[in-house]
C-alpha cells in the first residue's frame, strides 16, 4: 500500500511543480506525519534549483525541503505510542516512490524513522519550521567555543545569522557585532551594533579590530575575505553558509595564525541541537519572535519561491499546508 500525497517537486533546473507523489507506508519503527508547515532553504533549495548541488541531492525529479512540521497521525507497531498525535519537526524522509528526495520535506504525507522527528512541546507548530536554521546555527557556536571575552563579528542577517548573533552573546561573548547590506534585516537584528555596510565600511564600523570570532553567514567568499583582516591573532572562522568552492587570500589567515572552522549541520540525537535549540525557544532564552516574515499557502508555492529567493525582506517564509482527508 501507497499513500496519495500532494508534494513539491522540482522535475528539471529551475521548474517548482506542485504534484501527487506515492508515499511508502510507515514502517514498524516509523511514523506517518500530516504536514502543516514547511519553509524553503534560501540558500541550499536555491543551489538545488539553479543545478549547483552534488549528487545524491540532484537527481531529477526530486521533492526538496527540510524543514518540516506536522502531526504524527499514524506510528508503526515499534514507535513509541507516545507520538501519536503530537507536534513534531522532522527534516526530510525517503519515502517516496518515483521521485528523490533532496531532502524530501515539502509533501504532505512523510513517512520517516520515528528516531528523526523532534516534538515540538510547548513551541508553536509554525515557529518549528525554524528548527534546522536554528540548530545549525547552535552547532556551530558549540564548534566555535566562545569565550567570555571574545568579540563577535556576524557577516549577514538571514535566518542563520541573526540566530548565530543571538547565540553567541548567549554564550558570553563580550560584544556582538552584525553586519548586512539589506536594512530591514538589521531592523530585526539584536546585538551590540548593527553595521550597515552600504553606509559603513566594516574597517570604520570597527576600527580597532580584534575580533576573536568570525562568523561568516553570507555564503559569499567576498564578504569574507574583505572582513578578514579585522581577525586578532589567533582568531577563528565560522563558516556557516554553503559554497561551491572556498578562495581565501592566504596572508591574513597565516599572520594570525587563525583556525577555519567548518559546521555542516546539527548534531543528531536526544541530546542534540535540534532539541537544544527547541527548548531554547520554548523557554524564551533564545528568541525568534519576529523572524518568519511571510506566510503563503500551498497553492501559491511558486511565488512562495520566488519570495524566499528575490525579496531581501523575507527572512522566512512559512508555507501553510491545507487540511483535507487522508487518501490512502
Amino acid at each position: 500500500m501507497t499513500i496519495k500525497s500532494r508534494a513539491v517537486v522540482i522535475p528539471r533546473r529551475n521548474v517548482v511543480e506542485l504534484r501527487t507523489v506515492q508515499v511508502n507506508e510507515p514502517r514498524a519503527g516509523d511514523v506517518l506525519i500530516r504536514t502543516a508547515y514547511t519553509s524553503i532553504s534560501a540558500g541550499t533549495e536555491r543551489m538545488l534549483l539553479d543545478g549547483r548541488l552534488p549528487q545524491p541531492q540532484l537527481l531529477f525529479p526530486v521533492v526538496p525541503g527540510y524543514e518540516t512540521v506536522g502531526q504524527v497521525i499514524q506510528v508503526g507497531k515499534k514507535a513509541p505510542k507516545e507520538l501519536l498525535g503530537q507536534w513534531v519537526y522532522v527534516g526530510g524522509a525517503r519515502c517516496f516512490q518515483g521521485v528523490n528526495p533532496a531532502w524530501g520535506g515539502q509533501s504532505e504525507f512523510i513517512s520517516a524513522e520515528a528516531e528523526r522527528v523532534v516534538s515540538l512541546g510547548t513551541i508553536n507548530p509554525a515557529t518549528g519550521v525554524i528548527l534546522a536554521l536554528a540548530a545549525t546555527a547552535l552547532h556551530g557556536i558549540n564548534m566555535a567555543n566562545i569565550r567570555h571575552a571574545d568579540r563577535v563579528l556576524v557577516l549577514g542577517q538571514g535566518i542563520v545569522g541573526q540566530v548565530a548573533a543571538r547565540l553567541a552573546k548567549l554564550a558570553g561573548a563580550s560584544y556582538v557585532a552584525v553586519a548586512d547590506r539589506v536594512a530591514v534585516r538589521l531592523e530585526k537584528s539584536k546585538a551590540d551594533q548593527v553595521i550597515d555596510v552600504n553606509r559603513e565600511s566594516l574597517d570604520e564600523a570597527i576600527s580597532d579590530g580584534n575580533i576573536n570570532l568570525l562568523i561568516e553567514a553570507t555564503g559569499s567568499m567576498t564578504a569574507l575575505s574583505g572582513a578578514l583582516p579585522l581577525l586578532a591573532n589567533h582568531g577563528r572562522v565560522l563558516l556557516l553558509g554553503y559554497y561551491d568552492t572556498l578562495n581565501l587570500p592566504y596572508a591574513p589567515l597565516f599572520m594570525r595564525e587563525a583556525q577555519l572552522l567548518i559546521a555542516r549541520e546539527w548534531q543528531f540525537g536526544p541530546d542534540g541541537d535540534l532539541p537544544r535549540a527547541r527548548d531554547m525557544i520554548a523557554s524564551g532564552d533564545l528568541d525568534v519572535s519576529g523572524l518568519l516574515t511571510h506566510h503563503v499557502p500551498l497553492d501559491r508555492i511558486q511565488a512562495a519561491y520566488r519570495l524566499a529567493f528575490e525579496d531581501p525582506a523575507c527572512l522566512k517564509v512559512v508555507v501553510e499546508w491545507p487540511k483535507d482527508n487522508v487518501e490512502c
